[in-house]
């Protein structure tokens, strides 16, 4: 993409690797980089600095903003621990975390509304996704969890069992993927992309660096886990038509430096106060190890000062563990200056060899050949045994969802009812719908073929439904199973047979569509068109699979772009 003029967005733009990637960018003059951070203090310290040092740039070239971008606007600059604290506000991150992804719940997003507020260009994402869900630490909850439910002495508090709920990986990087996918089409972004983690600095299972006695760490390898399911769906994000171009960058080696010095020593966001006991205090090797026990410490109110690195994300290191962490044969180290010419080279649009998706992309198998051949052969077999068993066969709902087996089924009505696309483009709705309704009533076996699957009948009288003994659509565990006519629709759209003018209506404008589109026209015989005149067989029969495959294609976005 052109970035000179551009705006820019870069998540995490005060860390390591986003500050970086910042200096490399403003060699290609963007007009505006928003720079974020999760606190406030963060943030502005990075805009102060860069306005300093482009001075001869607007002030509003950097714009800064700070928050937690993985729950709603209103509890950005809130903790996890305060927000979890909170009862109302414990439920509606649960709510948040596993409901349903509403078009409310999507606008109190933080994301979404950082997004639409500034409608950048270009995306980059330098927050470490993977550790901010990962180390939740749903073990130790979980663990907690069940031995209150174990122990009948202890009842199981409802606040338990939402902090467990609320820690769960993949509920919370599959809600994240979903508001992203949302925000980036609505803002109409460019690129978005991700300097993702392999979680273990590019080490396997043996890994000797670990967050306890386990090796390897079972958070450590949730935060791998994590970060490797979340490269997979921008992998399916980049296949979805209609949404910016999708990258990811993945570091595989400790990321360093920040800055070298001399001074008090932070670890997770707290000083380390000095603490000692004297050689006579020594406490006896005997009975229960208690953390909580302070006899003979003496506090001494300093913070530890020594001489540090600053490796950003993973921390200070003093000079002894950088040096064990980065020898040849361990973790070893990558420099953010490096990551950052890789960024914005496949920002810029060149080709590194080094962007995740397209390695995807070039070693997966996809459609081939063999197989398109041998589907005809597949399909003529299908026919014929549907011709020596007087059958229909249509679907049975184990492909899915159900909106694809009621477009079928009400395909093979208009097929029966109607016996070309022809025809029902030239139909009335209501003739239609008396039709359908007469072949239903009076075909056993296909109307029992249809409530079997699951899927029931509305009637042309739009009062009176059909119903099998399992019904698909609503699920049992809906919500609202009213029967109003709001749901109603809803239900007819999602997977009920509707046997009203109404949708006979949308079915003879969508065979009209077709043929105006598919029509040959100027004696075009190239292989530019897929739909052709030949393919719907010149409109004289009605094929149910490529009528829901094209509505799916076509009306419904549901196509695939890469092969």
């Amino acid at each position: 993409m052109q970035l000179k003029g551009s705006t820019v967005l870069v998540l995490g733009g005060w860390g390591l690797v986003g500050s970086a990637i910042i200096q490399r960018l403003m060699r290609y003059e963007p007009a505006r980089v928003i720079v974020t951070s999760l606190r406030r203090e963060e943030a502005e310290e990075a805009v102060e600095h860069l306005r300093r040092q482009f001075a001869l740039l607007p002030p509003e070239t950097f714009v800064p903003w700070w928050g937690n971008i993985f729950v709603r606007t209103e509890w950005k600059d809130l903790s996890r621990a305060e927000l979890l604290a909170d009862p109302e506000r414990r439920r509606a991150l649960v709510e948040d975390t596993l409901g349903e992804l509403t078009e409310q719940m999507l606008r109190r997003q933080a994301l979404y509304d950082l997004l639409m507020t500034h409608q950048p260009d270009a995306v980059i994402d330098c927050v470490n996704t993977a550790t901010a869900i990962a180390y939740q630490d749903i073990y130790t909850t979980g663990m907690r969890l069940a031995r209150m439910a174990y122990d009948s002495e202890h009842q199981m508090d409802a606040a338990s069992v939402e902090h467990l709920l609320a820690s769960l990986y993949i509920p919370q990087l599959v809600r994240h993927i979903q508001i992203l996918h949302h925000a980036l089409r609505e803002a109409k972004v460019q690129v978005y992309l991700k300097v993702g983690t392999s979680g273990t600095g590019g080490m396997g299972l043996n890994i000797p660096f670990t967050h306890s006695e386990e090796r390897p760490s079972r958070v450590l390898l949730s935060k791998a886990a994590v970060a490797g399911a979340q490269s997979l769906l921008l992998f399916l994000m980049a296949r979805t038509p209609g949404g910016p171009v999708v990258k990811e960058v993945k570091p595989s080696a400790a990321i360093g430096w920040k800055r070298i010095g001399y001074g008090p020593i932070v670890r997770r966001g707290q000083l380390i106060e000095r603490s000692d006991m004297p050689i006579e205090h020594a406490r006896p090797c005997v009975g229960e190890f208690d953390h909580n026990g302070s006899e003979g410490v003496l506090r001494l109110n300093i913070p530890l000062e020594s001489v540090f690195i600053d490796t950003g994300e993973n921390g200070i290191f003093g000079r002894a563990e950088f040096e064990t962490v980065t020898t040849v044969g361990l973790m070893e180290m990558v420099t953010p200056e490096e990551i950052a010419h890789v960024v914005v080279e496949e920002l810029r649009g060149a080709a590194t060899g080094r962007e995740i998706v397209q390695a995807l992309d070039a070693s997966v198998m996809g459609p081939t050949y063999r197989a398109g051949a041998l589907r005809e052969r597949a399909l003529a077999t299908l026919r014929r045994l549907e011709r020596e068993h007087g059958n229909t066969s249509i679907g049975f709902e184990l492909l899915g969802p159900p909106r694809l087996t009621k477009l079928l089924y009400e395909a093979a009505i208009l097929r029966a009812i109607a016996g070309s696309m022809r025809h029902v483009a030239a139909a009335d709705p209501h003739e239609l719908a008396r039709s359908a309704d007469g072949f239903v009533a009076s075909n056993a076996e296909f109307r029992s073929t249809i409530l079997s699957v699951g899927l029931p009948i509305l009637l042309s009288d739009g009062t009176r439904y059909l119903r099998g003994a399992t019904v698909l659509v609503p699920s049992a565990s809906a919500p609202d199973c009213t029967m109003t006519a709001e749901n109603l629709e809803r239900w007819c759209h999602d997977g009920w047979i509707d046997l009203r003018p109404s949708n006979w209506a949308q079915w003879v404008e969508r065979c009209r569509q077709i043929i105006e589109r598919c029509s040959p026209n100027d004696g075009d015989t190239s292989s530019r068109a897929e739909f052709t005149a030949e393919y719907w067989e010149n409109f004289d029969t009605i094929n149910e699979g490529k009528l829901a495959a094209y509505i799916l294609y076509a009306e419904e976005g549901g196509g695939r772009t890469k092969r």
